[in-house]
């Protein structure tokens, strides 16, 4: 019987399709080595000898569809720093300054704001460290409370946290392109069409068909492969950060002395308070502008040695960048007074920054610090576009999401995920102002960040003895104080910004019978990480 058999694979062995496999396993040195093939067998013809082939050609179809680890800590490093320097260090200083009426309080909001998203980022990098993949705070969550929580916050990410982060920027961006080159004006006979007296979609066309035009120009790029984008990105950072010196050094030479010596008193106007209340709220507009740290962790499944330099990249990014708003808008209050900057927060159509250079240098400084904002909110654009669309590639794995967004192109890039984002990034640019986008997704992603450090409790007591590349420093009390002020704002903000809130909230909730409605259709509930039907890994194939 033996010997049939084995005259039986003996002939097989000649076949094509068999010579194929052999020399699969050939190279393959993690099937070579591994335990379930004998030493004495060596690659002999026999029916251990074809599970192992059949697993190397297995684990071949795999890799093919997997995630490229292209990145390594100094894109890590680009990509958090890129994310977040884009509009808000150039913008909120106003609103801040018509909340707190003093320039002493707006730069201790910029400082705890800083303080508040390091102790976020502290705490995350942990987690992050212990359970780094693609899709970033989505695989946190499932991780430690399950399919539908991870689901709301992937749901969340989607409806309005960075889709609306991309379409706010890069109106942003649109916006000092028309200070430079004026866009002209589109379908002026429906610029008073509105929807529920509350969205205005063909109001400024002109610049919004820009923006959304943008937006998908940066979606292909990124389509294209990774790599091709973090270099973009590295490539803005320089111009960036070197254009903000010339600023900070030309500001601080040649500021305004009454802007100097209001914010030297630290007094408040007659009659205006700074509570607890107004502090938080101005702390809305801080957070914008360090919004995006988080985003890195999307792209867990194509940074090398993810265990180790996501932690790094994010407490690294997160401190460069505290450091950089606090000397820029230092600089700003030196060349600005408080009425000046509270006039150009009621004016609406001004950005502080822009208004602040021209003091300094006229329209060529005008000029300068437009094109400086065009390139940043350019650069933060990108990389928000370029991180953004992952968690959808992961929740599709999972069944969780559009199927056509868990298949990878032939650059290993998730280009139907990408395309989804770019898509609904653009109608969202059609709904609201900047200031109400940014403040509703600040209030929506700060839900899933308190979850996120509660994680490291949760993980802490579940599974003390897993290896931890990084353990947050001050623990227990910095994840809790983030815990805390996360809670705080949740409530401050549906008393302060009720509208914000509650548009928040309904496009968070709108997801759970959404949730319900993609296990009908085939969603996996075992919780098992591979969501894929055979019929969609052939497609993937």
């Amino acid at each position: 019987m033996n010997s049939h058999f084995h005259n039986l694979m003996l002939k097989l062995r000649n076949y094509p399709c068999i010579k194929i496999i052999i020399a699969q396993v050939k190279r393959s040195p993690k099937l070579r080595s591994t335990p379930v093939i004998p030493p004495s067998l060596s690659f002999n013809f026999n029916p251990i000898f074809v599970i192992c082939a059949c697993r190397a050609v297995d684990q071949t179809m795999t890799d093919k569809r997997n995630l490229t680890r292209a990145l390594g800590l100094g894109y890590v490093i680009i990509i958090v720093i890129s994310n977040m320097l884009g509009s808000g260090v150039f913008k909120k200083i106003a609103p801040m300054a018509a909340e707190l009426h003093s320039s002493e309080w707006i730069l201790l909001v910029w400082l705890a704001a800083g303080i508040i998203t390091l102790f976020g980022a502290l705490s995350n990098a942990e987690v992050a460290g212990l359970l780094a993949d693609t899709g970033g705070e989505f695989v946190y969550l499932r991780t430690i409370y399950g399919r539908f929580f991870s689901f709301l916050y992937g749901w969340s990410l989607f409806t309005v946290i960075q889709t609306a982060a991309i379409s706010g920027v890069a109106y942003v961006f649109t916006q000092s392109l028309n200070s430079i080159i004026p866009i002209p004006d589109l379908l002026l006979s429906l610029q008073h069409f509105d929807i529920g007296g509350i969205f205005y979609p063909f109001r400024d066309f002109g610049i919004k068909l820009t923006t959304i035009l943008l937006i998908l120009f940066l979606t292909f790029l990124n389509m294209s492969g990774l790599k091709s984008g973090a270099w973009v990105n590295k490539a803005i950072l320089l111009v960036v950060g070197a254009g903000l010196l010339v600023i900070v050094i030309a500001g601080l030479a040649g500021g305004n002395e009454s802007s100097a010596g209001s914010m030297a008193s630290g007094q408040s106007p007659v009659g205006n308070t700074v509570t607890l209340s107004s502090f938080y709220t101005a702390m809305l507009a801080a957070f914008w502008a360090y919004q995006g740290w988080v985003s890195v962790g999307f792209i867990g499944g194509e940074v090398k040695d993810p265990n180790r330099n996501i932690p790094r990249g994010i407490i690294a990014g997160v401190g460069i960048v505290i450091i950089i708003y606090l000397v820029v808008n230092y600089t700003f209050l030196k060349m600005l007074t408080i009425p000046e900057l509270e006039q150009i927060n009621n004016s609406g159509n001004q950005i502080a920054g822009i208004e602040a250079v021209r003091g300094l240098w006229g329209k060529g400084g005008v000029l300068f610090i437009s094109l400086l904002i065009l390139i940043s909110t350019l650069g933060c654009t990108n990389a928000s576009i370029l991180t953004g669309a992952r968690p959808y590639y992961a929740m599709a794995r999972q069944g969780l999401f559009f199927r056509t967004t868990g298949r990878l192109n032939n650059r290993h890039v998730p280009s139907s995920s990408l395309l989804w984002q770019g898509i609904w990034a653009s109608i969202l640019v059609l709904s609201g102002t900047f200031d109400q986008l940014t403040d509703m997704l600040i209030f929506a992603v700060y839900i899933f960040y308190g979850a996120t450090a509660m994680g490291v409790f949760i993980l802490r007591r579940r599974m003390p003895d897993a290896h931890r590349p990084y353990k947050t420093w001050g623990y227990p009390v910095v994840p809790a104080i983030f815990v805390l002020f996360c809670v705080g704002l949740f409530f401050n903000t549906i008393i302060t910004r009720p509208r914000e809130a509650g548009i928040g909230l309904s496009l968070i909730l709108l997801g759970i019978p959404v949730y319900f409605l993609l296990l009908r259709k085939g969603g996996t509930r075992d919780g098992s990480p591979e969501g894929e039907s055979g019929k969609e890994r052939n497609q993937n194939e």
